[in-house]
């Protein structure tokens, strides 16, 4: 077993940031074109503890090295189940995921945890920490040699993903930011041409 981990401080509010995650997949992220479908398949509220929980399948093309698809065989269109939990008291959103492709010859169980990071926060300006761990585990049987190999190159394309992942976020984070800052004016406005 393999464990890629990353942290990351967002200069956005928690609040910010638990809203654009829904939209991490949009034509905002530049960085996303190779997920195909985001598909919704539950979600609710838990009416004791407030947290939204929802289940996803997430889609991508993913291109793997010419060795890894001849040896598992398949193609480079992907399946992810992912389960995120949106914690509104603790300020707290966890995602869960694991692959589906290939599963029977790797395992991934990917979490990503966004917090308030109070310790780099000021008044007035929040920043949001990101965690990411990703435990990679090649189900070869007794073939060390190439068990290893897998894993190793599944850590470098995570580490290769989590890069893109963070600019393409930030991109959203941004876009988000403007877009609803200037919904904000247009009902400020709105509002105070009612009252006149």
């Amino acid at each position: 077993m393999r464990v890629f981990s990353s942290t990351y401080t967002f200069d956005y509010s928690w609040n910010e940031v638990s809203t654009a995650n829904w939209l991490k997949y949009c034509p905002w992220n530049k960085s996303s074109s190779h997920v195909i479908a985001v598909d919704t398949l539950s979600r609710h509220v838990d009416p004791s503890s407030g947290i939204l929980r929802t289940e996803r399948l997430i889609t991508c093309t993913q291109s793997a090295p010419a060795w890894v698809i001849a040896i598992m065989g398949g193609s480079c269109t992907t399946h992810s189940y992912e389960t995120s939990y949106v914690d509104p008291v603790e300020r707290r959103v966890t995602m869960c995921s694991t692959n589906l492709t290939w599963s029977n010859m790797i395992s991934v169980r990917e979490t990503v945890v966004y917090q308030p990071d109070n310790s780099r926060s000021e008044p007035g300006h929040e920043r949001t920490k990101f965690e990411q761990e990703a435990r990679i585990t090649a189900l070869c049987g007794g073939w060390q040699k190439l068990r290893s190999k897998i894993e190793e190159a599944s850590v470098e394309r995570f580490r290769e993903n989590a890069r893109r992942g963070r600019e393409g976020f930030e991109a959203v984070l941004e876009m988000s930011r403007r877009v609803f800052g200037e919904e904000r004016e247009r009902e400020r406005r709105k509002r105070e041409s009612a009252i006149s």
